[in-house]
C-alpha cells in the first residue's frame, strides 16, 4: 500500500452504542498509525463526528426497532442503501467497517464485499441465541469480525472469515474502584440522595418504542418495591436523550407517591449510585454488572415482534451477564412474565445480593478487559496490510 495516498475508510453506526464503539475504534486507528492520513467517511452519531466523520446522511435517518418497523421504512432505507454504496465505491474506499447495526450493515458490507472492497463488522450478532447458518451469511459478507465476547470466534471456525475477540471496550472504561462503597455515595452527591436511601435505578431503554411499552409497568413495579421496603426509595432514572425526556416526566407524575428524579446523564451515574437496578434487556445490563450493581432485566416487545422472536430465539438467556456467566446469575422477567408485581418482587430479592454478585461479576470483567479500542485498530490495519 502507497502509503502517501490518504487512507479512505467508510464507517456506519446506526445507534449510539454504535456510535461509541465507532469513535473508539476511529481514535484507536490514528493513534496506532500516527504517520498515515487516515480519512472517514459514512454515518455516525455526535462522537465519530467529533472524531473526523463527514457525514453522509445523519444517523437518526437510520433508527428503526422491532421486527415491523423497518419494513413499513422499508423506501427509506432502500433509498439510503444505494446512495451509501454508490458513495463509497464512487469514493473508492479502502474498506467499509459496519459497526453493529446488523441487517443493513451486513448488507451493504455484502454488495461492497462484491464489489472488490475489503469489509470489516464490528460487534459479532449474537449467532448463539438465533437461527444456525448465519454465521455463513456473516462470513459472506465481511473479511474481518471484531468480537466483543470471548466465546465468540469459536462459533466462525469453519467459516471463511477471521473473527478476532478484542475485548469489551466498557470494561476498559470501568474501573475496579468505579464498584467501590465510595464511588457509591460520591455518586449519590450530585444527585442530591441521602446516603440512608435506598437508590433504584430505573433504566427502561433509549428508544421511544421500549420506553412506551415499560415505562408504566417499571415504575409500578418501582412503587410496590418501595412500600414494602423500611428506608425511604428514591428512584433515578437517566434519560440522556431530550426527546424522550416529557414522555419520562409524564409517566412519572402519575406516580405522586414515588421519589424520583429524571437526570440528563446516560446509564453510568444511575447505576453507580444504585443499591439495585432495574433494567431493560441490553448494554445497560453489561455495565450494572461492571459497576457491581445487582439487577433486575426484563423487556417487552410489540406483539407482532414477540411472535417473532418466540420462534427465532435459541438461547435459555437474554441478560448479558447471564450469557457470560452461562447460568442465571441476575433474574430475567420478559413479557408476560414481566408484571410489577413480579418484578417488584425480583427487586427485594436482589437488593441484598451486591455481596454475593461481586466476585462474579470481577470475573466477567476481568474476562472482557483488555484495551478493546486498540486491539480492534490493530486488526482493521492488519488487514489493510495484508
Amino acid at each position: 500500500m502507497n502509503e502517501a495516498q490518504p487512507l479512505v475508510l467508510g464507517m456506519l453506526a446506526g445507534e449510539a452504542s454504535g456510535d461509541n464503539l465507532g469513535a473508539g475504534l476511529m481514535e484507536s486507528l490514528k493513534r496506532e498509525a500516527p504517520d498515515r492520513d487516515i480519512r472517514f467517511v459514512g454515518v455516525g452519531g455526535d462522537r465519530m463526528l467529533r472524531e473526523g466523520l463527514e457525514s453522509l446522511t445523519p444517523m437518526e435517518a437510520l433508527s428503526v426497532n422491532g421486527f415491523r418497523e423497518p419494513i413499513l421504512r422499508l423506501p427509506d432505507l432502500l433509498r439510503i442503501f444505494l446512495a451509501l454504496r454508490k458513495e463509497m465505491l464512487a469514493r473508492k474506499v479502502d474498506a467499509f467497517i459496519g459497526v453493529d447495526f446488523n441487517v443493513f450493515n451486513f448488507l451493504l458490507e455484502r454488495s461492497l464485499k462484491k464489489r472488490g472492497i475489503r469489509t470489516v463488522h464490528y460487534v459479532s450478532p449474537s449467532v448463539y441465541a438465533w437461527r444456525s447458518g448465519r454465521t455463513s451469511r456473516i462470513a459472506r459478507s465481511a473479511d474481518l469480525l471484531l468480537c466483543l465476547y470471548p466465546f465468540e470466534p469459536a462459533f466462525y471456525t469453519n467459516e471463511a472469515i477471521e473473527a478476532v475477540f478484542v475485548g469489551h471496550p466498557l470494561a476498559d472504561a470501568i474501573q475496579a474502584e468505579d464498584s467501590e462503597p465510595a464511588a457509591r455515595s460520591n455518586a449519590r452527591i450530585p444527585l442530591g440522595v441521602p446516603e440512608d436511601h435506598i437508590v433504584l435505578a430505573v433504566l427502561p431503554g433509549s428508544r421511544r418504542s421500549e420506553v412506551d411499552l415499560l415505562i408504566d409497568d417499571f415504575l409500578e413495579a418501582a412503587r410496590l418495591f418501595a412500600s414494602k421496603c423500611e428506608q425511604p426509595v428514591t428512584v433515578v432514572i437517566p434519560c440522556p436523550r431530550t426527546d424522550l425526556h416529557a414522555l419520562i416526566v409524564e409517566a412519572c407524575d402519575r406516580y405522586p407517591e414515588l421519589s424520583v428524579k429524571v437526570i440528563n446523564q446516560p446509564g453510568r451515574p444511575a447505576l453507580t449510585a444504585a443499591d439495585v437496578a432495574l433494567v431493560k434487556a441490553g448494554t445497560s445490563t453489561l455495565e450494572a454488572t461492571l459497576l457491581h450493581c445487582p439487577m433486575v432485566v426484563s423487556y417487552r416487545l410489540g406483539n407482532v415482534s414477540a411472535f417473532f422472536a418466540r420462534r427465532l430465539v435459541r438461547t435459555p438467556h437474554v441478560a448479558l451477564p447471564n450469557i457470560l456467566a452461562g447460568e442465571m446469575l441476575v433474574p430475567e422477567l420478559l413479557q408476560e412474565a414481566a408484571t410489577p408485581a413480579a418484578l417488584a418482587e425480583a427487586l427485594g430479592q436482589e437488593l441484598g445480593a451486591r455481596s454475593e454478585r461481586r466476585q462474579r461479576f470481577e470475573q466477567l470483567h476481568e474476562s472482557l478487559r483488555g484495551d478493546a479500542d486498540a486491539n480492534a485498530a490493530k486488526a482493521v490495519l492488519h488487514l489493510l496490510d495484508a
